[in-house]
């Protein structure tokens, strides 16, 4: 079978597009050797360039230069990469974010993580984003199969999108490799680096609006005088350029919520290698978001073996299963309690963190990679 992925996002591995790019076609490739895939990349200017992919990640020729305005990453999506897939007569073509032809050329498969600029008033922009939700909305109802990261991200599909149960699929995603709770020789050596406690919360992850995290420094309104200087909260993650409605400061919040400076501490951007280090060593992941079409940082944590604080909501409870704490996502008192108990209760920490390592191992890579092989098998027939 012969596959086409639009590689667009190929590498911006910073981006999770970027990263379940990669993981799947790496995946993929070890699962079916036999598997042909080609990945279409932009090129400077408008167009297309083809290469076949190679095991760990090399590509012919050299990767292109990307194309990054709006108007050249539409033509690649509606024009340039169907017209690569009707040339290259593959079976299957695969956009691996929500951004699928109008007028698809092969079978088209198309992933969906999440349906934010349709559900979030904030994240609906201007014009030209409304405009450019509409066609992407109405492009997936000439897709052959769309795939999505949860059950509950497929209900709102389903539900905004008016495609056929039968056209949907959930496909989990699952943490990489290097998520593992054996402690590593650097694990000293980053939080030396980042000038960590032995003993502290951590969120890690963005600003923008949804993603709450006023209600994680809430939670140290109560949590902070019980454990703020044994175990502080350590907010971890490159912080808002701007103070806006849409990506408040939180250094400004917990001055308004009236926080003494030793329980938060805001350590900036990380590597993603510092990533699992950072996990381990926290006493719990504090993850209050209001909406995720998925949720990896809770699994990347739980897999880490550090158990979760976090909000009920969305794809949330899907993730952490029973190995976490689950809560409204405006219960700061909730999340405080939650975090004060695995602070100071070691034994309910030992379970929540025996049951966080039972649930990350419930999602695979190779699971994933196994399942999207189904749907492109099932759109080629």
């Amino acid at each position: 079978m012969r596959v086409a992925l639009n590689a667009w996002f190929w590498d911006r591995s910073h981006t999770g597009s970027g990263q379940y790019t990669r993981r799947l076609v790496e995946h993929l490739a070890a699962l079916e050797p036999g598997l042909d895939v080609t990945l279409v990349l932009p090129r400077g200017g408008f167009g297309s360039q083809v290469s076949r992919f190679q095991v760990g990640g090399t590509l012919k020729p050299g990767t292109p230069k990307l194309e990054t305005h709006d108007l050249g990453k539409l033509y690649f999506e509606q024009v340039a990469f169907p017209r690569a897939c009707r040339r290259l007569g593959v079976d299957v073509a695969h956009v691996p974010y929500w951004a699928p032809p109008l007028l698809p050329s092969v079978p088209a498969v198309v992933t969906v993580h999440d349906l934010i600029p349709l559900l979030l008033r904030e994240y609906r922009g201007g014009p030209r984003v409304r405009a450019y939700t509409a066609l992407v909305a109405a492009a997936a109802q000439r897709a052959a199969l769309v795939l999505t990261d949860s059950e509950a991200a497929r209900r709102d599909i389903l539900a905004c999108l008016d495609l056929p149960p039968e056209r949907v699929w959930t496909v989990h995603l699952a943490a990489a490799p290097c998520f593992r709770p054996d402690p590593d020789p650097e694990d000293e050596t980053v939080r030396v680096r980042h000038g960590l406690p032995l003993r502290y919360i951590l969120y890690l992850g963005g600003f923008d609006v949804r993603k709450n995290v006023r209600t994680a420094l809430a939670a140290y309104t109560w949590a902070g005088p019980v454990i703020g200087e044994d175990c502080p909260l350590v907010v971890a993650g490159r912080l808002p350029e701007r103070d806006t409605p849409f990506t408040p400061d939180p250094r400004r919040q917990a001055q308004a919520l009236g926080l003494e400076p030793g329980w938060v501490r805001f350590i900036g951007p990380v590597a993603e290698e510092e990533k699992p280090a950072l996990y381990r060593g926290a006493v719990a992941f504090l993850f209050p978001s209001r909406y995720e079409g998925f949720g990896l940082p809770p699994l990347e944590a739980m897999a880490c073996g550090t158990p979760v604080v976090g909000s009920d909501t969305t794809s949330i409870p899907e993730v952490v299963g029973d190995a976490g704490v689950l809560v409204d996502p405006d219960d700061a008192a909730g999340m405080a309690g939650a975090a004060i108990q695995l602070a100071e209760d070691p034994d309910f920490r030992a379970e929540l963190s025996r049951r966080a390592l039972a649930q990350a191992a419930r999602f695979s890579w190779e699971r994933t990679a196994r399942e999207t092989l189904a749907a492109y098998r099932r759109v080629a027939t």
